[in-house]
């Protein structure tokens, strides 16, 4: 059985017999980001499901991937509803639409991942960074020695598209 991990006051356990995640977060751990890519169409998911969404196999492998991407969507948590992110509000959490799979299966549907858009430090990023179309890559948050997050952090790559965010 794993050993549970306290996360800003949360405990944190992926059980041993959670298939979906469990080899996920190992990989996580060893900073490496991984997806499930169907072994009949060759489309990425996430999250890890067992059928493919797109196709309906059931056969699939892991995938590394470059953890690099766009800001898709995001918003601004400015009330924490875990009491461990009070002291980081506002803060804010983006869905990234990740460079291996971009536009496929359609424009309007790819391989899209949430996560914190952190700094370097594994600080929140200020609310003015924030933008739909800024690039990002992923950075993982040590957690222990069996257990990391995924995050984001914003890059000094040239955004690709139009950026756009909320009018203050």
């Amino acid at each position: 059985m794993p050993q549970p991990v306290q996360y800003r006051g949360m405990t944190l356990i992926v059980p041993d017999n959670d298939s979906e995640w469990t080899e996920f977060y190992a990989h996580a751990r060893a900073h490496r980001l991984v997806v499930r890519k169907c072994a009949e169409c060759g489309l990425m998911r996430y999250p890890p499901t067992h059928t493919c969404p797109w196709c309906m196999a059931l056969g699939w492998t892991w995938q590394e991937l470059s953890g690099r991407g766009t800001i898709y969507s995001y918003e601004i948590v400015h009330h924490a509803i875990q009491p461990g992110f009070r002291e980081l509000t506002p803060y804010p959490v983006v869905l990234v639409e990740l460079d291996e799979q971009r536009g496929r299966p359609t424009p309007d549907e790819s391989l899209r991942i949430i996560g914190n858009l952190v700094t370097p430090d594994v600080g929140p990023e200020a609310e003015a960074n924030v933008a739909i179309g800024k690039r990002v890559r992923v950075l993982f948050q040590d957690l222990a020695d069996h257990l990391a997050l995924p995050q984001f952090t914003l890059t000094d790559e040239a955004a690709q598209g139009r950026v756009w965010r909320l009018p203050e």
